[in-house]
């Protein structure tokens, strides 16, 4: 089961001009659902709990992932639904599967279930979680992909990890479509990259079109190896959409992320810019490397104008992709 993500509008951050506490929810879902209408395929939200750096201040608004997935499936109909991407320290994994299973049931089968090793190490000391040394992160993901398969699809899980276990466990009712897909995010080409071939629906990876053209590479060569067809996995790409219905006007907003901080070699790395003609041949360089998905941030996404213009100029473009 491929993951269902063809252009996903990932929500890092919650603080919007002239939007109280009070009224952020539905902002949010006046973002989600233009971002449904417009051609977006599925929405994500990060997986933390205080802001990270790069989005903004430690101490702006952040929700638990999951819940506000599930109040946003309440909301929407079409669109799927799942965290970009859940840490795999911040949860016991069947308890993870299980949530998923929840979100799957709320939307009417439009979950998929992401999960990676986890690297914010500030917040997992504010928080009181624990943050083991990267090798023990992945044997622990490794375990967690395990788990949350046999949770999706088995009548009892039962699996002995080398961090985590589940002795017949329970996971009714039932995924809708009989099993959720699962994502990997990251761009490891020796671990990361081996779980995607090995256990997932999807990837996630980052870096401009000549990277994901590498990365692409490096996974089929892992889907050989464990004797897969790499068509099976969707292959998407993170990054950051600025755009304008003129050039000039997508410019300002590439200035405006440059004032901010953000280092030349990031901008070109991670950001889409111009007008949408100059946008749809930014998207068509990833399809040609690759990539079968896009996963965009829009730094105005409170301009619901813009999330339409975005989902208007690359939901055609990546509508013939085959996830």
């Amino acid at each position: 089961m491929r993951a269902p993500i063809t252009l996903d509008l990932h929500l890092p951050n919650f603080n919007y001009p002239d939007t109280a506490p009070e009224a952020v929810f539905e902002r949010l879902v006046e973002i989600a659902a233009t971002a449904e209408e417009s051609g977006f395929s599925a929405i994500s939200v990060m997986d933390h709990l205080h802001q990270i750096p790069g989005v903004g201040p430690q101490t702006n608004w952040m929700f638990e992932g999951n819940t506000m997935l599930a109040a946003l499936a309440a909301r929407t109909s079409k669109v799927s639904l799942g965290l970009l991407v859940g840490g795999v320290t911040y949860r016991n994994p069947a308890l993870h599967a299980k949530i998923t299973a929840t979100l799957d049931i709320v939307s009417g089968g439009r979950a998929w279930h992401a999960l990676g090793a986890a690297w914010f190490e500030d917040e997992h000391r504010a928080y009181g979680f624990d943050f083991p040394p990267l090798g023990r992160r992945f044997e622990m993901l490794e375990d967690a992909l395990q788990i949350a398969r046999a949770m999706f699809t088995q009548e009892r899980a039962t699996f002995e990890g080398r961090h985590f276990r589940v002795d017949g466990a329970l996971n009714n009712p039932k995924p809708l479509r009989g099993d959720i897909p699962i994502v990997i995010g990251g761009s490891g080409e020796r671990k990361t990259l081996r779980l995607v071939a090995q256990y997932a629906d999807g990837c996630n990876v980052f870096g401009d079109a000549a990277r994901a053209k590498h990365l692409m590479e490096v996974l089929a060569g892992h889907c050989e190896d464990v004797g897969r067809d790499p068509a099976e996995i969707t292959k998407t790409r993170l990054g950051v959409l600025a755009i304008a219905p003129t050039h000039e006007a997508a410019m300002a907003k590439v200035d405006f992320l440059r004032r901010a901080g953000i280092p030349e070699e990031r901008l070109s790395a991670t950001v889409m810019a111009g007008d949408p003609d100059e946008v749809a041949e930014q998207a068509a360089a990833f399809i040609h490397a690759g990539i079968e998905g896009l996963t965009l941030t829009i730094p105005d996404v409170h301009d619901l104008e813009t999330v339409a213009l975005a989902g208007r100029t690359l939901g055609p473009v990546f509508a013939a992709q085959p996830a």
